[in-house]
């Protein structure tokens, strides 16, 4: 929650100084690429960065918890957008997503740092296709909101490994996934590109942990669901 609130101030910083800038956007500005929103279709690149995390739940109070610790990741991907109407458009949005969620087990029978610690990482192959509906543009500012479902590839699932927590200190999740994702970015329009901040939250559909081979596993066996989340910041150059 403390960096989703960092997320947005940082967002909302660059936002007022981009509104309030005194070459592009003062009290008459020059109205710039006013006939770009026009175009049926056109495309842009994003550059960013994420903090992904676990939703998990347990089928019984635990005597194992389980608990996790987000990091920063980095973002990069290509934007795709198709006018509809004048205030929706359909984006798709494929991007290359890495990042780190380590796990820490906490109970009984735990004892070793080896037995009670997993890192997690992913390098995620991203693809949402996203509704955004933009209100009317004021001056060089368009405010915006996205919403919509995306499929995710984890290159690091290790779901063929057969070795696993028990055997070998392997954790092992699925390697495709379904999210649904909800955000809100500004456009903000320069002599010769449109810049848009963004930031948007992605909620996993799909338990996506794999059991031990041991049903009664002190790291998966307690685990009815075990779902990714995360926080999405992108800059978006078109």
């Amino acid at each position: 929650m403390k960096k989703f609130l960092i997320y947005i101030l940082l967002l909302s910083g660059l936002c007022a100084h981009a509104q309030f800038g005194t070459n592009v956007f003062g009290r008459d500005p020059i109205t710039n690429l006013e006939n770009f929103d026009k175009q049926r279709v056109h495309w842009g690149y994003f550059l960013g960065f994420n903090s992904y995390d676990f939703k998990i739940d347990y089928k019984t109070n635990p005597d194992v918890d389980i608990h996790v610790k987000s990091t920063t990741g980095f973002n990069v991907g290509l934007v795709g957008n198709l006018r509809l109407f004048e205030y929706l458009d359909l984006r798709f949005e494929p991007g290359l997503y890495y990042t780190q969620r380590d796990l820490t087990f906490t109970g009984p029978g735990l004892v070793e740092l080896s037995d009670r610690f997993r890192e997690v990482r992913s390098t995620y192959i991203h693809f949402p296709l996203l509704l955004k509906f933009s209100s009317k543009r004021t001056g060089n500012i368009r405010p915006y909101l996205v919403g919509g479902l995306s499929r995710t590839l984890n290159f690091d699932s290790n779901e063929k490994v057969t070795d696993d927590n028990i055997t070998a200190q392997v954790f092992r999740m699925k390697t495709w996934t379904n999210n649904w994702e909800i955000g809100a970015g500004i456009d903000i329009y320069f002599e010769y590109f449109k810049f848009s901040p963004s930031i948007r939250g992605v909620f996993g559909l799909d338990d996506e942990l794999i059991r031990d081979n041991d049903p009664n596993s002190s790291y998966t066996g307690n685990v009815a669901a075990m779902k990714t989340r995360g926080v999405f910041v992108n800059f978006t150059f078109h």
